[in-house]
């Protein structure tokens, strides 16, 4: 069931399913909550409350804010963490990976532990050679079209590239949900200028993170032409020996919904282990 938390802007919306230790999920631009419907299940199942949140913009969120960037979704999410009554381990796609960092470095006594699937967290550079790796060439150029012209088919195609390989079983029903979506007023244009907001507030919080640090990358994402080496280097940046880089075999830019179960059993194993370090 949909609930709503007011904040500082807008309301944000969430469902909670589950009781015990508290994860709340937060996913990337232009999709919902649903992108974990799969791999909430196993998070239950493991004795988890876990709490599903629209970044603002979208899915059932409110769509006028003067704030797309990481910074101001970190914002939110500790709101909900505070409400929900954490502390809570947070899980961020792509640019909600960012802002998980930035929850962590600016109130880590709300948040246990991060877990960052595909994310955006650092500052972006194309390199020599780049597009040369048709795989980021390709995920590249429908990426920036959709974002520049506002295209719905750009963004399905995008997402086609984004999935490689392996489909979920209800893929059909999935871009059928995520394109009524985004025929929502508001929620193209929320797309466009969260994809405007560079990660460079989250870059600058990585030093500043004091607790556990998953990182899981897609070997095939298409969003880098090296996605090991982006791992590598956000796990880099953050202090000696508190971060750890998956990399899932075949998987795109969205590992919680290509392979929900691989990705489940990643975080548990990972919030295990953290536990007996703790």
């Amino acid at each position: 069931m949909t609930e709503y938390l007011a904040v500082d802007g807008g309301t944000i919306a969430y469902d909670v399913t589950g009781s015990g230790p508290l994860i709340v999920l937060a996913h990337g631009m232009g999709d919902s909550r649903a992108a974990y419907r799969a791999m909430i299940p196993a998070l239950v199942a493991a004795g988890h409350r876990v709490a599903a949140v629209d970044l603002r913009g979208c899915g059932e969120s409110s769509v006028d804010w003067s704030d797309w960037s990481r910074t101001a979704i970190a914002g939110d999410l500790l709101a909900l963490i505070r409400h929900l009554g954490g502390p809570a381990v947070l899980v961020g796609h792509s640019v909600s990976g960012g802002a998980a960092t930035i929850a962590a470095a600016l109130e880590p006594e709300l948040i246990t532990a991060v877990v960052e699937l595909a994310p955006f967290t650092r500052k972006q550079s194309v390199r020599p050679g780049d597009l040369r790796v048709k795989r980021f060439r390709r995920g590249m150029l429908r990426l920036l079209g959709a974002g520049a012209l506002g295209s719905l088919p750009l963004w399905r195609s995008y997402l086609d590239v984004a999935y490689p390989g392996t489909k979920p079983d209800d893929w059909d029903e999935r871009i059928r949900r995520i394109d009524a979506l985004m025929r929502e007023p508001g929620r193209m244009k929320a797309m466009q200028r969260m994809g405007r907001s560079a990660p460079t507030d989250a870059g600058e919080h990585l030093g500043g993170v004091r607790g556990p640090v998953l990182v899981v990358m897609g070997t095939l994402d298409p969003d880098w032409a090296d996605p090991r080496a982006e791992g590598e280097a956000i796990v880099a940046a953050l202090p000696s020996g508190l971060g750890r880089l998956e990399m899932i075999e075949g998987a795109g830019h969205y590992p919680h919904d290509q392979f929900p179960d691989q990705t489940a059993a990643l975080v548990l194993d990972f919030l295990r282990e953290a536990d007996a370090r703790a």
